[in-house]
Protein backbone atom coordinates (compact mmCIF):
# COMPACT_ATOMS: atom_id res chain seq x y z
CA UNK A 1 0.00 0.00 0.00
CA UNK A 2 2.77 2.52 0.73
CA UNK A 3 4.41 1.78 -2.79
CA UNK A 4 0.90 2.82 -4.17
CA UNK A 5 0.69 5.77 -2.01
CA UNK A 6 4.40 7.10 -2.98
CA UNK A 7 3.06 6.94 -6.70
CA UNK A 8 0.03 8.85 -5.76
CA UNK A 9 1.90 11.13 -4.01
CA UNK A 10 4.46 11.76 -7.19
CA UNK A 11 1.26 11.84 -9.17
CA UNK A 12 -0.47 14.34 -7.46
CA UNK A 13 2.91 17.01 -6.88
CA UNK A 14 2.87 16.84 -11.12
CA UNK A 15 -0.99 17.68 -11.13
CA UNK A 16 -0.60 20.56 -8.72
CA UNK A 17 2.57 21.38 -10.42
CA UNK A 18 0.53 22.31 -13.76
CA UNK A 19 -2.13 24.10 -12.12
CA UNK A 20 0.21 26.08 -10.57
CA UNK A 21 1.89 26.73 -14.03
CA UNK A 22 -1.36 27.76 -15.16
CA UNK A 23 -2.32 29.88 -12.50
CA UNK A 24 1.24 32.00 -12.71
CA UNK A 25 0.04 32.80 -16.52
CA UNK A 26 -3.25 34.66 -15.73
CA UNK A 27 -2.47 38.16 -13.87
CA UNK A 28 -3.47 38.80 -10.64
CA UNK A 29 -5.06 35.35 -10.16
CA UNK A 30 -6.27 34.81 -7.13
CA UNK A 31 -5.14 31.09 -7.11
CA UNK A 32 -1.58 32.14 -6.70
CA UNK A 33 -2.53 33.51 -3.22
CA UNK A 34 -4.24 31.07 -2.17
CA UNK A 35 -2.64 28.15 -3.36
CA UNK A 36 -1.25 27.10 0.01
CA UNK A 37 -4.39 27.44 1.89
CA UNK A 38 -6.08 25.44 -0.21
CA UNK A 39 -3.17 22.94 -0.98
CA UNK A 40 -4.02 21.33 2.28
CA UNK A 41 -7.56 20.66 1.84
CA UNK A 42 -6.71 18.58 -1.48
CA UNK A 43 -4.47 16.50 0.02
CA UNK A 44 -6.93 15.15 2.47
CA UNK A 45 -9.57 14.61 0.15
CA UNK A 46 -7.03 12.59 -2.60
CA UNK A 47 -6.08 10.48 0.49
CA UNK A 48 -9.63 9.50 1.47
CA UNK A 49 -10.40 9.01 -1.81
CA UNK A 50 -7.65 6.48 -1.96
CA UNK A 51 -8.44 4.74 0.79
CA UNK A 52 -12.08 4.24 0.05
CA UNK A 53 -10.60 2.87 -3.43
CA UNK A 54 -8.27 -0.09 -1.81
CA UNK A 55 -7.14 -1.65 -5.05
CA UNK A 56 -5.36 -5.03 -5.17
CA UNK A 57 -4.17 -7.32 -8.01
CA UNK A 58 -6.98 -10.45 -8.29
CA UNK A 59 -10.15 -8.09 -6.92
CA UNK A 60 -13.30 -7.79 -9.09
CA UNK A 61 -14.81 -4.56 -9.53
CA UNK A 62 -17.55 -3.04 -12.15
CA UNK A 63 -16.36 -0.58 -14.64
CA UNK A 64 -17.92 1.70 -17.24
CA UNK A 65 -16.56 1.48 -21.04
CA UNK A 66 -15.13 4.99 -21.94
CA UNK A 67 -13.99 4.28 -25.25
CA UNK A 68 -14.07 1.20 -27.79
CA UNK A 69 -10.09 1.27 -29.42
CA UNK A 70 -9.03 -1.35 -32.53
CA UNK A 71 -6.84 -2.85 -29.48
CA UNK A 72 -8.66 -2.26 -26.12
CA UNK A 73 -11.36 -1.09 -24.20
CA UNK A 74 -10.77 1.72 -22.16
CA UNK A 75 -12.52 1.14 -18.77
CA UNK A 76 -13.13 3.51 -16.03
CA UNK A 77 -13.20 1.25 -12.41
CA UNK A 78 -12.67 4.84 -10.60
CA UNK A 79 -9.30 4.85 -10.30
CA UNK A 80 -6.79 7.45 -10.52
CA UNK A 81 -6.48 6.17 -14.27
CA UNK A 82 -8.32 4.28 -17.09
CA UNK A 83 -7.51 0.51 -17.41
CA UNK A 84 -7.14 -1.51 -20.35
CA UNK A 85 -8.58 -4.66 -21.62
CA UNK A 86 -7.95 -6.51 -24.75
CA UNK A 87 -10.60 -6.10 -27.40
CA UNK A 88 -10.41 -9.84 -27.88
CA UNK A 89 -12.38 -10.36 -24.73
CA UNK A 90 -15.33 -9.54 -25.67
CA UNK A 91 -17.89 -11.30 -28.07
CA UNK A 92 -18.93 -10.96 -31.54
CA UNK A 93 -22.31 -11.29 -32.50
CA UNK A 94 -23.03 -11.32 -35.91
CA UNK A 95 -20.04 -10.30 -37.15
CA UNK A 96 -20.02 -7.19 -34.95
CA UNK A 97 -17.95 -6.70 -31.00
CA UNK A 98 -20.39 -6.93 -28.55
CA UNK A 99 -19.05 -3.52 -26.56
CA UNK A 100 -19.65 -0.18 -27.03
CA UNK A 101 -19.16 3.25 -24.90
CA UNK A 102 -21.04 3.49 -21.62
CA UNK A 103 -21.85 -0.25 -21.02
CA UNK A 104 -21.42 -1.01 -17.35
CA UNK A 105 -18.95 -4.57 -17.37
CA UNK A 106 -17.34 -6.92 -14.71
CA UNK A 107 -13.50 -6.85 -14.69
CA UNK A 108 -10.43 -8.41 -12.52
CA UNK A 109 -7.40 -6.22 -11.80
CA UNK A 110 -4.52 -8.25 -13.30
CA UNK A 111 -2.08 -5.50 -12.51
CA UNK A 112 -2.03 -1.83 -10.79
CA UNK A 113 0.39 -0.38 -13.40
CA UNK A 114 1.45 -1.19 -16.84
CA UNK A 115 4.88 0.26 -18.23
CA UNK A 116 2.30 3.61 -19.37
CA UNK A 117 0.96 4.05 -16.01
CA UNK A 118 -2.25 2.52 -16.85
CA UNK A 119 -4.16 -0.20 -14.94
CA UNK A 120 -4.53 -3.88 -16.37
CA UNK A 121 -7.95 -5.48 -16.60
CA UNK A 122 -9.00 -8.74 -17.60
CA UNK A 123 -13.02 -9.18 -18.61
CA UNK A 124 -12.39 -13.20 -19.03
CA UNK A 125 -11.23 -13.79 -15.57
CA UNK A 126 -13.77 -11.94 -14.36
CA UNK A 127 -16.28 -14.19 -15.95
CA UNK A 128 -14.15 -17.21 -15.11
CA UNK A 129 -13.81 -16.36 -11.62
CA UNK A 130 -17.23 -15.84 -11.51
CA UNK A 131 -18.28 -18.43 -13.41
CA UNK A 132 -16.00 -20.79 -11.08
CA UNK A 133 -17.96 -19.88 -7.85
CA UNK A 134 -21.18 -20.73 -10.08
CA UNK A 135 -20.25 -23.80 -11.15
CA UNK A 136 -18.98 -24.91 -7.27
CA UNK A 137 -22.26 -23.48 -5.71
CA UNK A 138 -24.28 -25.65 -8.02
CA UNK A 139 -22.22 -29.10 -7.79
CA UNK A 140 -22.31 -28.87 -3.96
CA UNK A 141 -25.91 -28.78 -4.51
CA UNK A 142 -26.71 -30.59 -7.45
CA UNK A 143 -27.86 -27.85 -9.79
CA UNK A 144 -28.50 -27.63 -13.10
CA UNK A 145 -26.25 -25.55 -15.43
CA UNK A 146 -26.71 -24.85 -18.81
CA UNK A 147 -23.83 -24.43 -21.72
CA UNK A 148 -23.00 -24.72 -25.38
CA UNK A 149 -21.22 -27.26 -26.85
CA UNK A 150 -18.19 -25.48 -28.64
CA UNK A 151 -16.15 -28.54 -29.93
CA UNK A 152 -15.33 -32.41 -30.66
CA UNK A 153 -12.17 -33.88 -28.01
CA UNK A 154 -11.12 -37.05 -27.75
CA UNK A 155 -13.89 -38.97 -26.08
CA UNK A 156 -16.40 -36.77 -26.02
CA UNK A 157 -16.95 -32.85 -26.61
CA UNK A 158 -16.09 -29.77 -24.90
CA UNK A 159 -18.90 -27.39 -23.14
CA UNK A 160 -18.64 -23.87 -22.98
CA UNK A 161 -20.39 -23.48 -19.09
CA UNK A 162 -18.12 -19.68 -18.50
CA UNK A 163 -15.63 -22.06 -18.18
CA UNK A 164 -14.41 -25.04 -20.20
CA UNK A 165 -15.82 -28.23 -19.26
CA UNK A 166 -15.91 -31.81 -20.39
CA UNK A 167 -18.74 -33.81 -21.49
CA UNK A 168 -17.65 -37.85 -22.10
CA UNK A 169 -19.32 -39.14 -25.02
CA UNK A 170 -21.04 -42.11 -22.96
CA UNK A 171 -22.83 -38.48 -20.69
CA UNK A 172 -23.96 -37.16 -24.14
CA UNK A 173 -27.21 -39.27 -24.39
CA UNK A 174 -29.10 -41.99 -23.10
CA UNK A 175 -28.15 -44.60 -26.11
CA UNK A 176 -24.45 -44.22 -27.72
CA UNK A 177 -24.18 -41.51 -29.88
CA UNK A 178 -22.16 -42.07 -33.63
CA UNK A 179 -22.05 -38.63 -34.58
CA UNK A 180 -21.32 -36.11 -32.44
CA UNK A 181 -21.32 -33.44 -34.99
CA UNK A 182 -25.14 -33.09 -34.51
CA UNK A 183 -24.92 -31.40 -31.10
CA UNK A 184 -22.04 -28.76 -31.99
CA UNK A 185 -23.38 -25.09 -31.24
CA UNK A 186 -26.26 -26.24 -29.52
CA UNK A 187 -27.27 -25.13 -25.78
CA UNK A 188 -28.30 -27.69 -23.58
CA UNK A 189 -28.71 -28.14 -19.41
CA UNK A 190 -26.16 -30.36 -17.93
CA UNK A 191 -24.99 -31.90 -13.92
CA UNK A 192 -21.84 -31.41 -12.89
CA UNK A 193 -20.56 -34.76 -11.92
CA UNK A 194 -16.88 -33.93 -11.34
CA UNK A 195 -15.17 -30.96 -10.00
CA UNK A 196 -11.69 -29.83 -9.74
CA UNK A 197 -10.99 -25.98 -9.09
CA UNK A 198 -7.46 -26.62 -7.90
CA UNK A 199 -6.79 -28.68 -11.46
CA UNK A 200 -9.84 -26.73 -13.45
CA UNK A 201 -11.06 -30.05 -14.14
CA UNK A 202 -15.10 -29.88 -14.57
CA UNK A 203 -16.80 -33.10 -15.93
CA UNK A 204 -20.39 -33.07 -17.20
CA UNK A 205 -23.46 -35.15 -17.78
CA UNK A 206 -27.06 -34.48 -20.11
CA UNK A 207 -27.69 -38.26 -19.48
CA UNK A 208 -27.66 -38.00 -15.88
CA UNK A 209 -30.86 -35.28 -16.94
CA UNK A 210 -32.29 -37.37 -19.02
CA UNK A 211 -32.43 -40.64 -16.97
CA UNK A 212 -34.29 -38.83 -14.25
CA UNK A 213 -36.46 -37.50 -16.77
CA UNK A 214 -37.10 -40.86 -18.14
CA UNK A 215 -37.83 -42.40 -15.00
CA UNK A 216 -40.31 -39.48 -14.35
CA UNK A 217 -41.99 -39.88 -17.51
CA UNK A 218 -41.79 -43.85 -17.40
CA UNK A 219 -43.99 -44.43 -14.23
CA UNK A 220 -46.46 -42.43 -16.25
CA UNK A 221 -46.29 -43.62 -19.24
CA UNK A 222 -45.91 -47.84 -17.88
CA UNK A 223 -49.51 -46.61 -15.85
CA UNK A 224 -51.09 -46.08 -19.52
CA UNK A 225 -49.22 -48.84 -21.43
CA UNK A 226 -51.77 -51.15 -22.45
CA UNK A 227 -52.17 -53.56 -25.34
CA UNK A 228 -54.37 -52.67 -28.23
CA UNK A 229 -54.07 -49.14 -26.90
CA UNK A 230 -53.08 -46.06 -29.10
CA UNK A 231 -50.31 -43.90 -28.29
CA UNK A 232 -48.45 -40.61 -29.52
CA UNK A 233 -44.39 -41.10 -29.76
CA UNK A 234 -41.73 -39.11 -31.19
CA UNK A 235 -39.45 -40.90 -33.94
CA UNK A 236 -36.10 -41.39 -31.81
CA UNK A 237 -33.89 -43.30 -33.97
CA UNK A 238 -34.22 -45.14 -37.52
CA UNK A 239 -32.15 -48.15 -38.40
CA UNK A 240 -32.96 -50.67 -41.93
CA UNK A 241 -35.18 -52.74 -40.08
CA UNK A 242 -37.35 -50.36 -38.21
CA UNK A 243 -37.90 -47.40 -36.16
CA UNK A 244 -37.67 -46.47 -32.15
CA UNK A 245 -40.54 -44.30 -30.89
CA UNK A 246 -40.03 -42.68 -27.48
CA UNK A 247 -43.30 -42.98 -25.77
CA UNK A 248 -42.33 -40.36 -22.77
CA UNK A 249 -40.12 -41.99 -20.78
CA UNK A 250 -39.48 -45.66 -22.38
CA UNK A 251 -39.27 -46.65 -26.06
CA UNK A 252 -40.86 -48.78 -28.33
CA UNK A 253 -39.78 -50.42 -32.12
CA UNK A 254 -42.01 -50.18 -34.64
CA UNK A 255 -40.71 -52.73 -37.40
CA UNK A 256 -40.59 -52.19 -40.53
CA UNK A 257 -42.90 -54.85 -41.73
CA UNK A 258 -45.56 -52.86 -39.21
CA UNK A 259 -45.30 -49.41 -40.72
CA UNK A 260 -48.00 -50.09 -44.02
CA UNK A 261 -49.82 -52.45 -45.58
CA UNK A 262 -47.83 -52.35 -49.19
CA UNK A 263 -44.47 -52.29 -49.63
CA UNK A 264 -41.40 -50.30 -47.54
CA UNK A 265 -38.44 -50.50 -48.70
CA UNK A 266 -36.55 -48.46 -45.97
CA UNK A 267 -38.23 -46.46 -42.74
CA UNK A 268 -36.95 -43.28 -44.02
CA UNK A 269 -38.91 -43.32 -46.67
CA UNK A 270 -41.89 -43.05 -44.19
CA UNK A 271 -40.24 -41.65 -41.15
CA UNK A 272 -37.63 -39.13 -39.90
CA UNK A 273 -36.45 -38.76 -36.92
CA UNK A 274 -38.26 -36.03 -34.77
CA UNK A 275 -41.82 -36.98 -36.20
CA UNK A 276 -44.65 -37.07 -34.20
CA UNK A 277 -46.76 -40.09 -35.06
CA UNK A 278 -49.70 -42.29 -33.42
CA UNK A 279 -48.82 -46.08 -32.94
CA UNK A 280 -50.76 -48.71 -31.84
CA UNK A 281 -49.14 -51.17 -29.02
CA UNK A 282 -49.28 -54.53 -30.25
CA UNK A 283 -47.12 -56.35 -27.52
CA UNK A 284 -46.05 -55.17 -24.20
CA UNK A 285 -43.96 -56.94 -21.84
CA UNK A 286 -44.05 -55.76 -18.23
CA UNK A 287 -41.02 -57.65 -17.12
CA UNK A 288 -38.65 -56.67 -20.35
CA UNK A 289 -40.36 -53.23 -20.44
CA UNK A 290 -40.58 -53.80 -24.32
CA UNK A 291 -43.17 -52.56 -26.52
CA UNK A 292 -43.79 -53.60 -30.43
CA UNK A 293 -45.82 -50.91 -32.14
CA UNK A 294 -47.34 -50.77 -35.17
CA UNK A 295 -48.77 -47.88 -37.94
CA UNK A 296 -50.56 -50.19 -40.83
CA UNK A 297 -52.75 -51.71 -37.84
CA UNK A 298 -54.42 -48.34 -37.19
CA UNK A 299 -55.93 -48.91 -40.91
CA UNK A 300 -57.90 -52.13 -42.05
CA UNK A 301 -56.19 -54.67 -43.60
CA UNK A 302 -56.78 -54.01 -47.71
CA UNK A 303 -56.61 -57.52 -48.27
CA UNK A 304 -59.72 -58.65 -46.38
CA UNK A 305 -61.34 -57.31 -49.35
CA UNK A 306 -58.89 -57.58 -51.65
CA UNK A 307 -61.33 -60.98 -53.13
CA UNK A 308 -64.15 -58.72 -54.15
CA UNK A 309 -62.63 -55.86 -55.62
CA UNK A 310 -59.84 -57.69 -57.67
CA UNK A 311 -61.71 -60.82 -59.21
CA UNK A 312 -60.36 -63.14 -62.11
CA UNK A 313 -60.14 -61.22 -65.39
CA UNK A 314 -60.54 -57.94 -64.08
CA UNK A 315 -58.63 -55.39 -66.16
CA UNK A 316 -56.75 -52.58 -64.54
CA UNK A 317 -53.93 -50.59 -64.54
CA UNK A 318 -51.13 -50.43 -62.06
CA UNK A 319 -47.04 -49.19 -60.87
CA UNK A 320 -44.59 -51.88 -61.19
CA UNK A 321 -42.91 -51.10 -58.02
CA UNK A 322 -40.33 -53.67 -58.22
CA UNK A 323 -38.82 -56.35 -60.43
CA UNK A 324 -36.80 -59.93 -59.78
CA UNK A 325 -35.38 -62.51 -61.96
CA UNK A 326 -39.21 -64.19 -62.39
CA UNK A 327 -41.04 -61.86 -63.01
CA UNK A 328 -42.37 -57.48 -61.96
CA UNK A 329 -44.89 -56.61 -59.07
CA UNK A 330 -47.33 -54.10 -59.43
CA UNK A 331 -49.11 -52.45 -56.95
CA UNK A 332 -53.02 -51.99 -57.83
CA UNK A 333 -54.07 -50.37 -54.22
CA UNK A 334 -52.33 -48.90 -51.48
CA UNK A 335 -50.85 -52.37 -49.31
CA UNK A 336 -51.86 -54.68 -52.97
CA UNK A 337 -48.97 -56.02 -55.24
CA UNK A 338 -49.93 -58.44 -57.44
CA UNK A 339 -47.06 -60.38 -59.53
CA UNK A 340 -46.84 -60.78 -63.47
CA UNK A 341 -44.67 -63.77 -64.35
CA UNK A 342 -42.31 -63.51 -67.34
CA UNK A 343 -44.53 -66.48 -68.41
CA UNK A 344 -47.24 -63.62 -68.67
CA UNK A 345 -46.29 -60.91 -70.43
CA UNK A 346 -45.53 -62.63 -74.19
CA UNK A 347 -47.40 -64.80 -76.10
CA UNK A 348 -44.51 -65.28 -78.49
CA UNK A 349 -40.78 -63.40 -76.71
CA UNK A 350 -38.92 -65.84 -75.03
CA UNK A 351 -38.89 -63.49 -71.38
CA UNK A 352 -35.60 -64.05 -69.67
CA UNK A 353 -35.97 -61.23 -67.14
CA UNK A 354 -38.90 -58.74 -66.80
CA UNK A 355 -36.74 -55.57 -67.72
CA UNK A 356 -37.08 -56.75 -71.33
CA UNK A 357 -40.71 -55.77 -70.78
CA UNK A 358 -41.44 -53.44 -67.98
CA UNK A 359 -39.59 -51.08 -65.54
CA UNK A 360 -39.67 -49.32 -61.89
CA UNK A 361 -42.16 -47.20 -61.56
CA UNK A 362 -43.98 -47.83 -65.36
CA UNK A 363 -47.60 -47.88 -65.45
CA UNK A 364 -48.75 -51.18 -67.30
CA UNK A 365 -52.44 -52.70 -68.07
CA UNK A 366 -52.73 -56.40 -66.64
CA UNK A 367 -55.71 -59.13 -65.99
CA UNK A 368 -56.46 -60.69 -62.74
CA UNK A 369 -55.39 -64.03 -63.46
CA UNK A 370 -55.68 -65.73 -59.79
CA UNK A 371 -56.04 -64.03 -55.97
CA UNK A 372 -54.99 -66.15 -53.16
CA UNK A 373 -55.90 -64.36 -49.99
CA UNK A 374 -54.21 -67.21 -48.15
CA UNK A 375 -50.96 -66.51 -49.45
CA UNK A 376 -51.74 -62.51 -50.12
CA UNK A 377 -50.75 -63.47 -53.45
CA UNK A 378 -52.14 -61.90 -57.10
CA UNK A 379 -51.63 -63.68 -59.97
CA UNK A 380 -51.71 -61.04 -63.10
CA UNK A 381 -51.21 -61.32 -67.08
CA UNK A 382 -49.78 -58.49 -69.56
CA UNK A 383 -50.49 -61.32 -72.76
CA UNK A 384 -53.80 -61.85 -72.56
CA UNK A 385 -55.05 -58.37 -73.40
CA UNK A 386 -54.02 -59.75 -77.08
CA UNK A 387 -55.13 -62.36 -78.99
CA UNK A 388 -53.38 -65.89 -78.96
CA UNK A 389 -51.46 -66.33 -81.75
CA UNK A 390 -51.57 -69.78 -80.94
CA UNK A 391 -54.78 -70.45 -81.35
CA UNK A 392 -54.39 -68.72 -84.61
CA UNK A 393 -51.63 -71.18 -85.64
CA UNK A 394 -52.87 -74.07 -85.23
CA UNK A 395 -55.58 -73.34 -87.37
CA UNK A 396 -52.93 -71.86 -89.79
CA UNK A 397 -50.74 -75.01 -90.25
CA UNK A 398 -52.67 -78.43 -89.27
CA UNK A 399 -49.86 -81.53 -88.99
CA UNK A 400 -48.61 -82.16 -92.44
CA UNK A 401 -48.13 -79.25 -93.64
CA UNK A 402 -44.48 -78.54 -94.82
CA UNK A 403 -42.81 -75.14 -94.07
CA UNK A 404 -39.57 -73.82 -94.68
CA UNK A 405 -37.71 -71.59 -92.74
CA UNK A 406 -33.99 -70.32 -91.54
CA UNK A 407 -32.85 -72.24 -88.05
CA UNK A 408 -32.68 -69.72 -85.26
CA UNK A 409 -30.63 -72.29 -82.85
CA UNK A 410 -29.52 -75.22 -82.66
CA UNK A 411 -29.10 -76.84 -79.44
CA UNK A 412 -28.36 -80.41 -78.01
CA UNK A 413 -31.57 -81.46 -78.15
CA UNK A 414 -32.76 -80.29 -81.60
CA UNK A 415 -32.74 -77.03 -83.83
CA UNK A 416 -35.25 -74.51 -83.30
CA UNK A 417 -36.81 -72.99 -87.07
CA UNK A 418 -38.39 -69.48 -87.33
CA UNK A 419 -41.99 -70.20 -88.30
CA UNK A 420 -43.78 -66.16 -88.02
CA UNK A 421 -42.15 -63.43 -85.95
CA UNK A 422 -41.48 -64.38 -82.49
CA UNK A 423 -42.32 -67.81 -83.24
CA UNK A 424 -40.10 -71.07 -83.87
CA UNK A 425 -40.74 -74.16 -84.26
CA UNK A 426 -39.03 -77.22 -82.74
CA UNK A 427 -37.22 -80.33 -84.89
CA UNK A 428 -36.41 -82.95 -82.01
CA UNK A 429 -33.05 -84.86 -82.56
CA UNK A 430 -34.95 -87.76 -83.07
CA UNK A 431 -36.70 -86.29 -85.79
CA UNK A 432 -33.70 -85.27 -88.18
CA UNK A 433 -33.40 -88.84 -89.92
CA UNK A 434 -35.27 -92.23 -89.36
CA UNK A 435 -32.22 -94.39 -90.18
CA UNK A 436 -29.35 -92.16 -89.25
CA UNK A 437 -27.68 -92.08 -86.31
CA UNK A 438 -27.04 -88.70 -85.22
CA UNK A 439 -24.83 -88.10 -81.84
CA UNK A 440 -25.10 -83.70 -82.17
CA UNK A 441 -27.56 -81.60 -84.14
CA UNK A 442 -24.67 -79.20 -85.42
CA UNK A 443 -23.73 -82.70 -87.28
CA UNK A 444 -26.36 -82.15 -89.91
CA UNK A 445 -27.57 -78.08 -89.11
CA UNK A 446 -25.56 -74.84 -88.70
CA UNK A 447 -27.77 -71.15 -87.49
CA UNK A 448 -29.07 -69.87 -90.33
CA UNK A 449 -29.09 -72.39 -92.86
CA UNK A 450 -32.91 -72.75 -94.48
CA UNK A 451 -34.42 -76.02 -94.14
CA UNK A 452 -37.87 -77.54 -94.90
CA UNK A 453 -39.80 -79.51 -92.51
CA UNK A 454 -42.98 -80.92 -91.62
CA UNK A 455 -46.00 -79.46 -88.81
CA UNK A 456 -45.77 -82.38 -86.46
CA UNK A 457 -48.76 -80.94 -83.79
CA UNK A 458 -49.16 -77.19 -82.39
CA UNK A 459 -49.77 -77.25 -78.06
CA UNK A 460 -51.99 -74.21 -77.69
CA UNK A 461 -51.41 -74.66 -73.72
CA UNK A 462 -47.55 -75.25 -73.46
CA UNK A 463 -47.03 -73.15 -76.42
CA UNK A 464 -45.12 -75.64 -78.50
CA UNK A 465 -44.67 -75.62 -82.33
CA UNK A 466 -43.34 -79.20 -83.18
CA UNK A 467 -41.49 -80.12 -86.72
CA UNK A 468 -40.07 -82.72 -88.09
CA UNK A 469 -37.68 -83.22 -91.09
CA UNK A 470 -37.72 -87.66 -91.64
CA UNK A 471 -41.32 -87.09 -92.24
CA UNK A 472 -40.57 -85.48 -95.38
CA UNK A 473 -39.71 -88.99 -96.20
CA UNK A 474 -41.60 -92.76 -95.82
CA UNK A 475 -40.00 -94.57 -93.41
CA UNK A 476 -37.44 -97.73 -94.55
CA UNK A 477 -38.00 -99.55 -91.86
CA UNK A 478 -42.35 -99.70 -92.37
CA UNK A 479 -41.59 -102.82 -94.69
CA UNK A 480 -38.46 -103.81 -93.32
CA UNK A 481 -39.55 -107.33 -92.43
CA UNK A 482 -40.63 -108.18 -95.76
CA UNK A 483 -37.25 -106.49 -97.57
CA UNK A 484 -34.80 -108.27 -94.77
CA UNK A 485 -37.36 -111.32 -93.36
CA UNK A 486 -36.09 -113.59 -91.06
CA UNK A 487 -33.69 -116.03 -91.76
CA UNK A 488 -32.94 -114.45 -95.54
CA UNK A 489 -29.22 -113.87 -96.01
CA UNK A 490 -27.37 -111.20 -97.77
CA UNK A 491 -23.80 -109.58 -98.76
CA UNK A 492 -23.02 -106.88 -96.39
CA UNK A 493 -20.22 -104.60 -95.73
CA UNK A 494 -18.67 -103.94 -92.19
CA UNK A 495 -18.76 -100.30 -90.95
CA UNK A 496 -17.42 -100.14 -87.96
CA UNK A 497 -16.15 -102.64 -85.45
CA UNK A 498 -16.64 -102.86 -81.42
CA UNK A 499 -15.76 -105.19 -78.72
CA UNK A 500 -19.10 -106.65 -79.23
CA UNK A 501 -19.70 -107.22 -82.55
CA UNK A 502 -19.55 -105.81 -85.87
CA UNK A 503 -22.01 -103.14 -87.34
CA UNK A 504 -22.95 -104.10 -91.14
CA UNK A 505 -24.60 -101.68 -93.70
CA UNK A 506 -28.01 -103.70 -95.40
CA UNK A 507 -28.30 -100.25 -97.37
CA UNK A 508 -27.98 -96.98 -97.16
CA UNK A 509 -28.53 -95.48 -94.12
CA UNK A 510 -29.62 -99.71 -92.80
CA UNK A 511 -27.65 -100.93 -90.05
CA UNK A 512 -27.33 -104.88 -88.74
CA UNK A 513 -25.54 -106.29 -85.62
CA UNK A 514 -23.46 -109.17 -86.25
CA UNK A 515 -22.87 -109.81 -82.58
CA UNK A 516 -18.92 -110.87 -81.50
CA UNK A 517 -20.91 -114.57 -80.46
CA UNK A 518 -22.81 -115.02 -84.12
CA UNK A 519 -19.41 -113.99 -86.13
CA UNK A 520 -17.93 -117.29 -86.85
CA UNK A 521 -18.19 -120.93 -84.99
CA UNK A 522 -14.51 -120.74 -84.05
CA UNK A 523 -13.73 -118.81 -80.49
CA UNK A 524 -12.32 -115.52 -81.08
CA UNK A 525 -11.16 -113.05 -78.15
CA UNK A 526 -11.05 -109.61 -80.32
CA UNK A 527 -13.32 -108.67 -82.91
CA UNK A 528 -11.07 -105.70 -84.66
CA UNK A 529 -8.44 -109.43 -85.31
CA UNK A 530 -11.07 -111.39 -86.87
CA UNK A 531 -12.58 -108.54 -89.24
CA UNK A 532 -12.41 -105.41 -90.38
CA UNK A 533 -14.35 -102.06 -91.13
CA UNK A 534 -14.55 -102.16 -94.93
CA UNK A 535 -14.38 -106.28 -95.41
CA UNK A 536 -17.26 -108.09 -96.73
CA UNK A 537 -19.46 -110.59 -95.60
CA UNK A 538 -22.07 -113.14 -96.17
CA UNK A 539 -25.15 -112.72 -93.11
CA UNK A 540 -28.43 -114.21 -92.24
CA UNK A 541 -30.82 -112.30 -90.35
CA UNK A 542 -32.25 -113.63 -87.61
CA UNK A 543 -33.87 -110.63 -85.45
CA UNK A 544 -35.92 -107.67 -86.14
CA UNK A 545 -36.74 -105.05 -83.37
CA UNK A 546 -38.94 -102.09 -85.10
CA UNK A 547 -39.59 -99.84 -82.23
CA UNK A 548 -35.98 -100.13 -81.46
CA UNK A 549 -34.76 -100.14 -85.38
CA UNK A 550 -32.15 -103.23 -84.33
CA UNK A 551 -31.77 -106.07 -86.88
CA UNK A 552 -29.51 -109.06 -85.77
CA UNK A 553 -27.43 -110.93 -88.49
CA UNK A 554 -25.42 -114.55 -87.68
CA UNK A 555 -22.02 -114.82 -90.31
CA UNK A 556 -21.71 -118.77 -88.10
CA UNK A 557 -25.48 -119.25 -89.21
CA UNK A 558 -24.15 -119.36 -92.72
CA UNK A 559 -21.31 -121.41 -92.63
CA UNK A 560 -23.67 -124.07 -90.18
CA UNK A 561 -25.67 -124.35 -93.03
CA UNK A 562 -23.06 -125.10 -95.95
CA UNK A 563 -21.34 -127.39 -93.03
CA UNK A 564 -25.01 -128.90 -91.98
CA UNK A 565 -27.71 -130.35 -93.73
CA UNK A 566 -29.55 -130.87 -91.36
CA UNK A 567 -29.89 -127.08 -90.35
CA UNK A 568 -32.49 -126.45 -92.20
CA UNK A 569 -35.35 -129.14 -90.83
CA UNK A 570 -34.08 -128.27 -87.60
CA UNK A 571 -35.02 -124.70 -87.97
CA UNK A 572 -38.35 -125.29 -89.56
CA UNK A 573 -39.33 -127.98 -86.57
CA UNK A 574 -37.98 -125.05 -83.77
CA UNK A 575 -40.21 -122.75 -85.38
CA UNK A 576 -42.53 -124.72 -85.74
CA UNK A 577 -43.20 -124.76 -81.77
CA UNK A 578 -41.47 -121.88 -80.92
CA UNK A 579 -41.92 -117.63 -81.15
CA UNK A 580 -37.87 -117.57 -79.84
CA UNK A 581 -35.74 -115.49 -82.23
CA UNK A 582 -32.75 -117.33 -84.66
CA UNK A 583 -30.61 -116.05 -81.68
CA UNK A 584 -32.17 -118.27 -78.97
CA UNK A 585 -33.07 -120.97 -81.33
CA UNK A 586 -29.62 -121.74 -82.06
CA UNK A 587 -28.07 -120.68 -78.82
CA UNK A 588 -27.94 -124.85 -78.06
CA UNK A 589 -27.03 -125.68 -81.72
CA UNK A 590 -23.82 -123.70 -81.32
CA UNK A 591 -22.82 -124.77 -78.09
CA UNK A 592 -22.98 -127.99 -79.11
CA UNK A 593 -20.42 -127.21 -82.26
CA UNK A 594 -18.05 -125.63 -80.03
CA UNK A 595 -18.52 -128.76 -78.17
CA UNK A 596 -17.57 -131.23 -81.09
CA UNK A 597 -14.75 -128.74 -81.67
CA UNK A 598 -13.40 -129.08 -78.46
Amino acid sequence: MTKQLNKAELEKQKVLAFLDAEDSKVPANPGILNAKSEKGDFDSLFEASMKEQDFKVGDVVTGSVVEVQSDYVLVDINYKSEGLIAINEFRIVDGVREVKAGDKVEVLIDRIENENGMIVLSKDKADMLRAWTDISKAAENEEVIEGTVVAKVKGGLSVDIGVKAFLPGSQIDLRPVRNMDVYLGKKFKFKVIKFNKKRGNIVLSRRALLEEERDSLRSQTLDTMAEGSVVTGVVKNITDYGAFIDLGGMDGLLHITDMSWGRVKHPSEMLNVGDEIQVKVLKYDKEKERVSLGMKQLHADPWESVKASYPPGTKLKGKVVSLAEYGAFVELGEGIEGLIHVSEMSWTKRVKHPSQIVAVDQEVEVVVLEVDTENRRISLGMKQLQANPWVEMKESYPPGTIIEGEVKSVTDFGIFIGIEEGIDGLVHISDFSWTKRVNHPSEMFAKGQKVRAVVLGVDIENERFSLGIKQLESDPWANIESKYAIGTQHDVKVTKTADFGAFVELESDIEGLIHISELTTEKINSVEDFIKAGQSVKAEVISIDKDARKIGLSAKLVKLRESKADVDDYVKKATATSKSTFGDLFADQLKNVKTDKQ
